[in-house]
């Protein structure tokens, strides 16, 4: 049932889906080329490591991408499974053929290499949009994505802990090579790859839910529905302490009405507890 209803998802827009991926990876082609590879900025991945390999070994980053991948994904095919490695297999074919396609651009765009600053920023937002596109599509480049799955399945690490570690590692061979600078610069390129992708993924966040332990629920409850004209559900719920039972409000509201809502609530009832996350998506409802 599961997976023949991944299936029907996978199939939906699949246009659109490989559309996304082609840009994505036509992008990451481009900040890599443009900004990341001629300051030698090692930010983790397959890419980092190609970077460094063409320094020592002067081997084209292309050519080592395509070959990691291959045995990265076969690896893949026989330590994990069949259907996580399938994800993988495009966009690890498309990602260094972007690589090669894209390598002549710093050619044709007249850019002043010199300001590494600014190299590191543009390098980490393209790479993170283009990252972004092809997560978003459903696919993957493959890369330390598998090894990192690898890494939880055999040493029980989670999926943020293995990303951390692999990238973690190739970052300190990076400063080997290339300098403390060169590390630090790939901090921050691997913090914005990793904003922007998040960005995406799940988009700007405009509105805010609330979760709202009051004993003052009826009062706060007409103030959101009244007030700021905006539904309200009611969790039943039990202190895990006292073992007592309490309700809980939950809405959902714009952000630009997010301090209407704060400030009523403390004005309510200052004891009340309240829990405000980002709310990317909100489907439904009247």
């Amino acid at each position: 049932m599961e997976k023949s209803l991944l299936k029907k998802i996978y199939k939906k827009n699949y246009v659109k889906r490989y559309i996304e991926l082609i840009l994505g990876v036509l992008i990451m082609g481009v900040s890599f080329n443009m900004f990341l590879l001629p300051h030698n900025f090692v930010y983790g991945g397959v890419s980092g490591l190609a970077i460094i390999i063409q320094e020592i070994f002067t081997i084209n980053p292309a050519l080592f991408i395509a070959i990691s991948s291959i045995i990265i994904l076969v690896i893949s095919y026989f330590v994990l499974d069949k259907e996580k490695t399938t994800g993988s297999v495009l966009g690890s074919i498309l990602y260094p053929i972007a690589v090669q396609l894209t390598s002549k651009v710093p050619l044709y765009l007249n850019f002043d290499s010199s300001q590494l600053l600014l190299s590191a920023l543009f390098g980490g937002v393209l790479t993170g949009i283009g990252a972004g596109l092809i997560y978003k599509a459903g696919f993957t480049t493959g890369g330390t994505d598998i090894i990192n799955q690898i890494i939880c399945k055999y040493f029980k690490m989670s999926i943020g802990r293995a990303t951390i570690f692999s990238n973690g590692l190739i970052l300190l061979c990076g400063t080997f090579v290339f300098g403390v600078n060169n590390f630090m610069y790939g901090v921050i390129i691997l913090y914005i790859i990793s904003m922007l992708t998040d960005k995406v993924l799940l988009g700007i966040s405009d509105s805010k839910a609330f979760y709202i332990v009051t004993e003052k629920e009826e009062q706060v409850k007409e103030y959101i529905l009244n007030n700021l004209s905006h539904g309200v559900t009611i969790f039943q719920a039990r202190g895990g302490y006292d073992n007592k039972k309490q309700k809980v409000l939950f809405c959902v509201i714009p952000t630009k009405e997010y301090f209407k809502l704060k400030e009523g609530i403390a004005a309510i009832d200052q004891k009340a507890f309240f829990v405000v996350t980002d709310a990317y998506e909100v489907y439904g409802g009247e």
